[in-house]
C-alpha cells in the first residue's frame, strides 16, 4: 500500500444492525460515559449550523461537530429533517450520515449510515432518564406517535424497566398503530403490543410511562390523563399542555439551556413567563452524578425533555464503530491511493 494512501471504514445501517449496534444498553452506556466527560471538560462541542430550506414546515439539513480528546476521535453528523416526507414521498422524515476522524494525522476513520444512531440516541436519552424518574415497578407504557423514535423508545423503556408487560400506542390512523404492534410484537415478545383506535387518552390514561413522539405542533398530551407516579418523556415539540408541566413534580432535560431557546413546550412556558430556571429540577447529567435526586416517592409525576445533544451521537457513533469493526462488518473505502501530484497519469487527467 502507498505510504500517502488514506482509507476508513463504512458501514451501511445494514452493516451496524448485523453486528449488534441496536443494543440499548451499549448506547446507555456510551450515552452516559458521554455526558461525564462533557462535565469534566473533555468534549470539544461547538455550535451547530443550520440550514433551513422551508420556514413554514422546517424542512433543514444540520452539521453538528464533536471531538472527544481523550478517546482521541472528531465526529460530525450530517442529519437532514424532512418533515413533509412521510405525506409527500411515503419515506422517512429524518436521514442522516455520520463521520468519525483520529485527531493524530486528522484523517477520517469511519464513514456510517446514521439514521439508526441519531434514533438510538434519543431512545437511549429517554431510557436513562426513566432509570432515574421512573417507578422502577412500572408496567404499562403509552404512546403518542407511532413512528421511529415511538419504536426506539419502547426499546430502550423496556431495556431499562424490564417490569414492562403492557403496551398501547395512539397514532393518527389505525393503519399506523396496526404498522407499530406488527413490528415491535416479534421483538418484544414478552409484552402485549395493542393499538388504541386513535385515541390518544385511551393510550396513556393508564400508563406509567408516557412517551410523545410526533411532529404534530399541538398540546396533544392532557394534564388529566397523566396519573400520580407516572413518568413522561416528552421527544417532539410542542406535544402537551402546559398544565402536564406544571403538575409535574420534576422536571428533567438534557440541557435546560438549550431546551429554553427552542420550540419544546418547555420552551414556550418560558418564552410565555409560565416557566423559569427555578422550576427545573435539573439536567439528566445532574441525576447521573448523583448532584441532585431522582424519583423520590411512587407518587410523583415527573416529566424528561430532551432536544438532543450532538456529542452523545458522537460517542454512540463510537461506541457502535469499535463493534462493527472488531464483528468484520463493513468495507474499506479508499480516500486516496496517492498524492494529488504522485499519480504518473495526471498529465493525461488534466484539463487545461
Amino acid at each position: 500500500m502507498d505510504p500517502h494512501s488514506i482509507r476508513c471504514q463504512y458501514f451501511s445501517q445494514e452493516d451496524l444492525l448485523a453486528s449488534g449496534c441496536l443494543d440499548m444498553n451499549l448506547a446507555m452506556n456510551a450515552a452516559e460515559e458521554s455526558m461525564r466527560l462533557f462535565e469534566e471538560g473533555d468534549v470539544l462541542f461547538p455550535e451547530k449550523i443550520v440550514q433551513i430550506f422551508k420556514e413554514e414546515t422546517q424542512e433543514r439539513i444540520n452539521c453538528l461537530p464533536a471531538t472527544f480528546r481523550s478517546k482521541k476521535v472528531c465526529g460530525m453528523k450530517w442529519v437532514s429533517v424532512f418533515p413533509m416526507n412521510p405525506v409527500q414521498h411515503g419515506m422517512q422524515n429524518l436521514s442522516a450520515v455520520i463521520i468519525l476522524s483520529e485527531i493524530e494525522k486528522g484523517f477520517p476513520i469511519a464513514f456510517m449510515e446514521g439514521t439508526l444512531c441519531s434514533n438510538v440516541r434519543v431512545g437511549a436519552m429517554g431510557g436513562l432518564a426513566a432509570k432515574h424518574l421512573a417507578r422502577q415497578d412500572s408496567e404499562t407504557i403509552g404512546f403518542i406517535g407511532s413512528g421511529e423514535q415511538a419504536k426506539m423508545h419502547l426499546i430502550a423503556m423496556k431495556t431499562t424497566l424490564p417490569s414492562l408487560k403492557y403496551c398501547k400506542v395512539g397514532a393518527k390512523t389505525e393503519a399506523e398503530e396496526e404498522q407499530f404492534v406488527a413490528e415491535m410484537s416479534p421483538i418484544l415478545s414478552d409484552m402485549e403490543v395493542t393499538g388504541a383506535g386513535t385515541s390518544l387518552q385511551k393510550a396513556t390514561e393508564d400508563a406509567d410511562v408516557i412517551v410523545s413522539a410526533t411532529s404534530a405542533q399541538a398540546p396533544l398530551l392532557k394534564a388529566a390523563w397523566m396519573k400520580p407516579g407516572a413518568f413522561y418523556s416528552h421527544v417532539g415539540g410542542w406535544e402537551d399542555e402546559y398544565e402536564v408541566a406544571k403538575n409535574c413534580d420534576k422536571i428533567v432535560c438534557d440541557d435546560w439551556e438549550t431546551v429554553k431557546h427552542r420550540t419544546q413546550t418547555l420552551s414556550r412556558m418560558y418564552k410565555d413567563g409560565e416557566l423559569t430556571d427555578d422550576d427545573i429540577h435539573g439536567n439528566l447529567v445532574d441525576l447521573i452524578l448523583g448532584k441532585v435526586p431522582g424519583r423520590e416517592s411512587d407518587t410523583e409525576k415527573t416529566y424528561f425533555n430532551a432536544v438532543g445533544l450532538a456529542y452523545v451521537d458522537v460517542g454512540i457513533a463510537h461506541a457502535m464503530y469499535t463493534l462493527a469493526k472488531e464483528s468484520g462488518k463493513g468495507s474499506e473505502l479508499v480516500i486516496q491511493d496517492k498524492m494529488i501530484f504522485e499519480h504518473a497519469e495526471l498529465k493525461d487527467w488534466v484539463r487545461l
